[in-house]
């Protein structure tokens, strides 16, 4: 699926089965509390915390796919092609940091 497929599937999903898009301060809350699932599962699989019995059959991959699904609402309620986006924010990213990585002894 592409990120323009994406979009319209969520936007069709959101119409036929969700009724209408949440408001987007409600939404920006969805994603931050998302996001929240998506670090309790890094801090305590991969960090230094423990994994807590309940947290153990959690899956990292419908988490993630909960963020993504709210970042795709807000992108379709603001009016934002995040096809474009994404390429014009690698075309900067890659304009800024073309030698800084490279030159960072940090990451050797």
């Amino acid at each position: 699926m592409t990120i323009e497929e994406a979009q319209k599937a969520v936007d069709v999903w959101i119409k036929s089965i969700g009724v209408r898009y949440f408001n987007e301060l409600t939404n920006m809350a969805m994603l931050t509390e998302e996001v929240g699932e998506v670090a309790r599962i890094i801090a305590r699989r991969y960090g230094e915390q423990s994994e807590k019995d309940s947290d153990k059959n959690k899956d990292l991959g419908d988490e993630m796919a909960d963020v993504l699904f709210v970042l795709i609402c807000l992108a379709n309620q603001t009016g934002i092609d995040l096809t474009s986006a994404l390429k014009s924010n690698l075309d900067k990213k890659t304009l800024r940091d073309s030698e800084r990585h490279h030159k960072n002894k940090k990451l050797k």
